[in-house]
């Protein structure tokens, strides 16, 4: 293997190119068209005329030195793209307002840390990287403004109508409006374009809020005297300072306002909504539940059992006819609750347990149509509204939680199910839209609380001086 005559089969061509002997192939080789096939750095011999003759190694070595510098700037190209990639989420999430925030101190921080990286290496400062970096912030904060305000405008408009509505929720709305369950006749003022002061004084002054007592007409007989609580109401409540209403909205779902919602002195829930596994986004406090006589009824044999009615003090409401009085409604009721309310009390004696007069009901519906620009449903209102009314009755300042949606507006009704309903939004059996509306425009909150907290503050009647 000492010498040319010696090679074996496959030896590497960087040798026998720079070698000074010669190779003549007992036979002609074929002709050549690459080294696809062989391994990297080695060639049959019978081909190593033809590259030796192709390929000089100066030629050779230059070749490899381009390509390392290719390879080398593509590489540095590959590395600042994937940083710039990494922080595009911050550049473009302009429909949060967090996000504006973030951008903003990482855009600074970003800033001010290639300032003083120069200004160590160069040991000076230049005017006029001072000058663009004041621009560049200027420039950024005008931005993010300008964002911020773009995402508050999709609050909900107190001005929204049945246009709003997607077709077949029309539909369904007309058809209750034709239905007229509840003999709805009303003759009173439309159009009203109260000022939230004045709006608020017709609340305190025309929604009488009060529990069903002992000596309200059929509750009078001797029957009902060992079902009703002997405490009234509002010995039981007291007066309260700051209260919280949670809604049971899907768009509870990963608030993560569990915290402050537990910080308020009382807390009013709705229904069967549950705290045990929600903590976090929806505290565990629960001073007042609302519960319709739908549930009541329905699930009796629930509502005796779970341990969630337990807790706080239990109110339930029924709809009644419009303006009825008591002993018509309590003759014929929406449902018939009456039976269950009395097991109840019969199995849980020491637990607080109210009947909501309905009369509340309906004098707060004809402020809804008072103050609306067309006419709304001849339902009763929602539960939700009914509890933000009863706590404003009960509270100096009340925050309502997810009433109107924040940035997380979802159509899934409950934060504790997977149902979808887009009427769970913008109403159907109930004028929840137009309730949407008067509450907005009471809200003493700011936009940006609804938008980041689905959140509303609202005076209680206590605190509005008429």
């Amino acid at each position: 293997m000492g010498g040319c005559g010696g090679f074996p089969a496959e030896v590497t061509y960087l040798e026998l190119c720079s070698s000074k002997c010669t190779y003549e192939p007992k036979h002609a080789p074929k002709p050549y068209w690459g080294l696809i096939g062989f391994q990297q750095g080695q060639l049959p011999v019978s081909h190593l005329d033809v590259l030796c003759s192709m390929v000089p190694i100066n030629v050779f070595k230059k070749l490899i030195c381009v390509l390392v510098v290719i390879l080398v700037a593509l590489t540095v190209c590959l590395w600042r793209e994937t940083r710039r990639s990494y922080y595009d989420p911050l550049k473009t999430r302009n429909d949060d307002l967090q996000g504006h925030r973030s951008l903003e101190k990482w855009n600074l921080g970003k800033s001010q840390g290639l300032f003083h990286e120069a200004a160590v290496e160069l040991g000076q400062i230049p005017n006029m990287w001072l000058g663009n970096q004041n621009k560049a912030k200027a420039s950024t904060s005008a931005t993010a403004e300008k964002s911020k305000k773009a995402a508050i405008g999709k609050v909900w408009d107190k001005d929204s109508s049945s246009r709003n509505l997607v077709p077949w929720l029309q539909k369904v709305r007309k058809n209750y409006m034709a239905m007229n369950k509840y003999n709805v006749t009303y003759n009173g003022k439309k159009h009203a374009k109260l000022s939230p002061e004045k709006l608020l004084c017709q609340l305190r002054d025309r929604v009488n809020v009060t529990m069903i007592q002992r000596s309200d007409g059929p509750f009078g007989t001797s029957e009902w005297q060992q079902y009703l609580p002997e405490t009234s109401f509002s010995e039981t409540v007291g007066q309260l300072g700051h209260c919280a209403v949670v809604s049971s909205a899907g768009s509870l779902k990963s608030s993560h306002l569990g915290q402050e919602i537990d910080s308020h002195d009382a807390v009013l829930r709705f229904n069967g909504a549950p705290v045990r596994g929600f903590q976090d986004d929806v505290g565990q406090k629960t001073t007042i539940r609302l519960v319709n006589s739908q549930l009541v009824t329905v699930e009796e044999q629930k509502f005796l059992k779970e341990s969630l009615y337990n807790t706080g003090i239990l109110i339930v409401w029924d709809p009644a006819p419009y303006h009825a009085e008591i002993d018509e409604w309590y003759r014929k009721p929406d449902y018939k609750f009456f039976e269950s309310y009395k097991a109840y009390r019969r199995t849980y004696p020491e637990q607080p347990f109210y009947i909501l007069n309905p009369k509340m009901q309906w004098q707060l519906w004809d402020i809804l149509q008072e103050n609306s620009l067309e006419n709304i449903q001849p339902n009763p209102p929602s539960s939700g509204m009914l509890g933000i009314i009863l706590m404003m009755t009960l509270c100096d300042q009340v925050d309502v939680y997810e009433f109107l949606p924040s940035k997380r507006q979802t159509d899934i009704c409950h934060y504790y199910q997977k149902f979808h309903d887009y009427a769970c939004t913008m109403g159907a059996y109930h004028p929840l839209m137009f309730e949407k509306n008067v509450v907005k425009h009471i809200n003493q909150g700011t936009d940006e609380d609804i938008y980041t907290h689905g959140k509303v503050t609202l005076p209680g009647f206590r605190k509005v001086h008429c």
